[in-house]
């Protein structure tokens, strides 16, 4: 990656210049040279302002998980403990922090570099997970799990195991929020799935992870209700 777009965006954010995301937004607008997601923004032939983007669609995902908790009557701002799942460096992070506090937020992700950044930047909380799901040992149990952006990437192998799993770090009562890549994102990449609804490519943004473990998956919504009903059961849906 080009690291000179980064270079100038940390000299700005550290002296407070013209053009600060932090002056603008009150969020800790730092970046770490190994954010995936922020190259993949800075690579992607529709972005003309990665920066830009890379922030916006991190709010974008704070706004949508807001409205989704108050449908359910679970507000965001009165939820004691959350663990974001597969944090990355903090796209998401930053803007959970400024919501909740870092005191209520919790991160994990298998990428040890990724959980010191957001710990060392954002003052949360944070483990390291496993690629191995029944490996991983929950700290404890959070009022909402918040998985951003995993079941879009995981093999057959383990996408039902990783839902088994989670189930373990949520409180009684609490909730698991958790995306796909569904039909609307299928038919937009013509990918065609299988029987069960189900499609996997070993290949991804990610750097660190290796791909047959992390790459891209579709999901039909009845392949999804269908592993809810089997692992959680058909009264756990909300």
């Amino acid at each position: 990656m080009d690291d000179s777009l980064l270079e100038a965006h940390s000299l700005i954010e550290a002296n407070g210049l013209v053009g600060s995301f932090s002056n603008m937004t009150g969020l800790d607008c730092r970046i770490s040279a190994q954010d995936d997601i922020f190259g993949f923004f800075r690579g992607h032939p529709s972005s003309v302002n990665p920066l830009r983007d890379y922030f916006a669609d991190g709010w974008r995902t704070l706004s949508e998980l807001m409205l989704l908790l108050e449908a359910v009557d679970k507000p965001l701002l009165r939820t004691a403990s959350v663990l974001e799942f597969a944090s990355g460096h903090g796209r998401f992070t930053r803007h959970l922090v400024k919501a909740l506090g870092a005191e209520r937020v919790t991160v994990s992700d298998i990428v040890v570099d990724a959980v010191d950044f957001s710990q060392q930047t954002f003052g949360v909380k944070g483990f390291t997970s496993a690629s191995v799901p029944e490996q991983v040992r929950w700290p404890q149990q959070y009022e909402l799990v918040f998985v951003l952006s995993l079941f879009s990437h995981l093999p057959r192998s383990t996408w039902a195991r990783w839902l088994q799993v989670l189930r373990d770090a949520v409180v009684p009562g609490g909730l698991l929020v958790f995306s796909t890549h569904g039909m609307k994102a299928a038919d937009f990449d013509s990918v065609k799935l299988d029987d069960e609804g189900f499609f996997f490519a070993p290949s991804s943004e990610s750097n660190a992870i290796d791909a047959n473990e992390y790459g891209t998956a579709f999901t039909s919504e009845q392949f999804v209700l269908d592993r809810i009903a089997e692992t959680w059961g058909t009264d756990a849906l909300r």
